[in-house]
């Protein structure tokens, strides 16, 4: 029995076989119109062969890190730094001729397959920056630094790409709140007593929280990621509509947050476990729109009522 209070999604045998149904695999080439907010069930590199050109405007990729992982009934091993970008080569350049001329590709990664990922994906991309975010879970090491760190490299298809700053400010607490000569506030607003300002966002991010067992979100995934921290991507890459594309799509953050602000969204997953979760999120998307952290079109700082 799990906690009164523990949300993890979980789906019973019959659950998964409802969700799985609604997933597609690819066996020929496909119109966009074919795959638009699908999920498909199957490798990435073969599906990407099948996909048209140019339909997508943001890529978002969390694909597997160097690391030994267990990924439902796949193993992906920890190779060396040439065989793991030759690895990552096959899959981005398949994943590149579906990109619009103004696309803009967000690639996650850790700090020790972070050196992986330039190299390779300049080759195809222009390299616009790199997301550092801390990553606040676990208790630490005991030889070592603490690992809370994680990279978002930020890639475009050209020089003529989408950035919405307006989309994306935070909301931060005043600290200092200064006023004017007449009294009214200077640079900050106040709402029900809180006084903050809202700034432009930096590459460096403190505010976001890895699911847990207490948020709805939360799946058995190993490594999914929060829908705050995708929904900063898809707000200013994206425009309302807009394509967004994952190739490696896990548990559904992706497609799910794309839904959830408005957007189109095609996800690829190989584990049938997964894509069935992925399909139950899309499905309580379509009543519960919320994501934890961001309200009325502002980002909260970390553990902000």
């Amino acid at each position: 029995m799990k906690a009164p209070r523990n949300k993890t999604i979980e789906l019973t045998p019959r659950e998964q076989s409802a969700c799985l149904k609604r997933t597609i695999c690819l066996k020929s080439a496909v119109t966009q119109e074919e795959v638009i907010d699908k999920t498909v069930c199957q490798d990435c590199l073969t599906a990407m062969d099948r996909l048209p050109e140019k339909f997508v405007d943001l890529m978002i990729v969390d694909p597997p890190y160097n690391l030994t992982k267990n990924f439902a009934s796949t193993t992906f091993r920890e190779v060396g730094l040439k065989e793991y970008q030759k690895w990552f080569d096959r899959w981005l350049k398949r994943a590149v001729r579906l990109l619009k001329d103004n696309a803009s590709v967000y690639i996650c990664s850790d700090w020790k397959t972070s050196i992986a990922i330039p190299e390779v994906a300049s080759r195809y991309l222009i390299l616009q920056n790199r997301i550092s975010w801390e990553r606040e879970k676990g208790r630490g090491a005991k030889n070592n630094w603490k690992n809370c760190l994680e990279d978002i490299w930020f890639f475009t298809k050209s020089e003529d790409y989408k950035f919405n700053i307006e989309a994306v400010k935070m909301q931060k607490p005043v600290i200092a709140p200064y006023r004017d000569t007449a009294g009214k506030p200077k640079d900050w607003v106040e709402t029900d007593g809180e006084k903050y300002r809202l700034t432009h966002p930096s590459n460096i991010w403190t505010d976001i929280s890895i699911p847990f067992w207490s948020m709805p979100e939360n799946t058995p995934h190993p490594t999914q990621k929060p829908e705050k921290l995708i929904a900063k991507l898809i707000l200013a890459s994206s425009d309302p509509g807009d394509m967004v594309f994952d190739p490696f799509l896990g548990s559904g953050t992706t497609s799910v947050t794309a839904k959830k602000l408005g957007r189109h969204y095609l996800g690829i997953e190989r584990e049938k476990d997964y894509a069935a979760l992925a399909e139950k999120r899309l499905e309580k998307a379509e009543t519960d729109k919320t994501i934890q952290g961001f309200e009325n079109g502002i980002f909260k700082t970390r553990n902000a009522l």
